[in-house]
């Protein structure tokens, strides 16, 4: 059974960074793309970033791009979301997903449960 932990989120002021962690397990980690997605309150979910299973290929959503920074360790079945200069707008449940495929892919098959990020001004 696949399972994705998300951690790291929180309450953090206008300016600040935040690192956001997914611990996956029941599949094989280093030959999985990961993503991650952010939904706001009202909002559709939204594509943040992906990373293929070498880390070799990043993508990122229009609207993050410059201040995020997805990366993986396959050591440790652990793929992260450094974000920088977080603004009210980031303001959302933020979740990890996983493919069945190695190369960064249009959809996912698996989801965590999500962690809150909360931007006051």
């Amino acid at each position: 059974q696949v399972q994705l932990v998300e951690s790291g989120g929180g309450l953090v002021q206008a300016g600040g960074s935040l690192r956001l962690s997914c611990v996956a397990s029941g599949l094989t980690f280093s030959s999985k793309a990961m993503a991650w997605f952010r939904q706001a309150p009202g909002m559709e979910r939204e594509f943040v970033a992906a990373i293929s299973s070498s880390g070799s290929t990043r993508r990122y959503g229009d609207a993050v791009s410059g201040r995020f920074t997805i990366s993986r360790d396959n050591a440790r079945n652990t793929v992260y979301l450094q974000i920088n200069s977080l603004k009210p707008e980031d303001t959302a449940v933020y979740y990890c997903a996983a493919a069945r495929t190695a190369i960064v892919p249009q959809s996912y098959d698996y989801w965590g449960q999500g962690t809150q990020v909360t931007v006051s001004s």
